[in-house]
């Protein structure tokens, strides 16, 4: 293999990679990122440093592997969130820019809320709950999960990132919290309907992650059912949903006694989180 440089081979992997997606160049840049060592600052300074045989190769299974559809935080290991590095694999859906909507309205709802009760429904890599435990460190946060092997990356993440105190529970939903109420619930569960196109896509990742199986709002129904049992007078319900989704999940929230019922938009302008509060008692 005649050397290659950098630049050459980050302009080549962009080439082959704009057909499956539509940030190839970024794409290019993290893997080769990941097999030098090098972030992608790093990779702009040094385009014509040249790649020894061995870090080609890598570079090259990488490229192949995310041309058939695999997601880039699984072929590096890790994935930003919030202000964390979170690992990430195949038992995990690979956390979204979208979801950060989620916490940024949760952290505003416990605003002058001091040492507040959190629990976030279907963890999965921990994101949710791990983002909510470093900017909240006098928050008691129980994430649940009824995929073991989630859960153990969830929270192998807590530990890497020294956010121990967060409690992780196995089972399905409210299962592992009877008996107790919080402050806030938080969800990002599986919206996407059986029979969505944008599925085929997605097809590395857990589809039980992904899909309810049925008609993408069984999973958000259970969760609004079972609310009020477990949320303190006050305490609020927060969850993430599909952008179709945005006139649905507000009724069902509704019809299930929430008040201060409202409805979020994520930075490209579609329905993604809708939240609502318990009443409280009256005096």
């Amino acid at each position: 293999m005649a050397s290659l440089r950098i630049g050459e081979a980050l302009r080549e992997a962009q080439q082959r990679l704009a057909a499956r997606s539509d940030s190839a160049r970024l794409d290019a840049e993290w893997l080769l990122g990941h097999v030098l060592d090098l972030t992608r600052a790093q990779l702009f300074t040094r385009e014509q440093q040249c790649l020894s045989e061995a870090e080609w190769h890598r570079f090259e299974a990488l490229v192949q592997r995310r041309a058939r559809g695999e997601p880039v935080a699984y072929l590096t290991g890790e994935q930003g969130f919030w202000t964390l590095r979170l690992k990430v694999g195949p038992a995990v859906l690979v956390p979204r820019p979208e979801t950060e909507l989620l916490v940024e309205r949760a952290l505003a709802v416990l605003q002058g809320r001091a040492a507040p009760r959190i629990a976030d429904l279907g963890t999965g890599s921990g994101a949710i709950a791990l983002a909510l435990a470093a900017e909240r460190p006098d928050a008691t946060v129980v994430a649940t999960d009824a995929d073991a092997d989630a859960l153990a990356q969830a929270l192998a993440n807590a530990q890497a990132l020294g956010l121990t105190r967060v409690q992780f529970r196995h089972g399905h939903w409210y299962e592992p919290l009877r008996g107790e109420r919080y402050d806030l619930l938080v969800s990002n569960p599986p919206y996407i309907a059986r029979h969505d196109p944008h599925l085929a896509a997605l097809s590395h990742e857990p589809l039980v992650a992904l899909s309810d199986g049925a008609d993408g709002l069984r999973c958000l129904r259970e969760i609004v059912a079972g609310a009020a049992e477990h949320l303190e007078p006050g305490g609020h319900l927060l969850v993430e949903h599909g952008y179709d989704q945005g006139e649905a999940v507000p009724a069902l929230l509704a019809a299930a006694g929430f008040a201060d019922i409202r409805m979020w938009r994520d930075f490209g302008g579609q329905p993604r989180v809708t939240g609502g509060s318990m009443a409280q008692p009256r005096v």
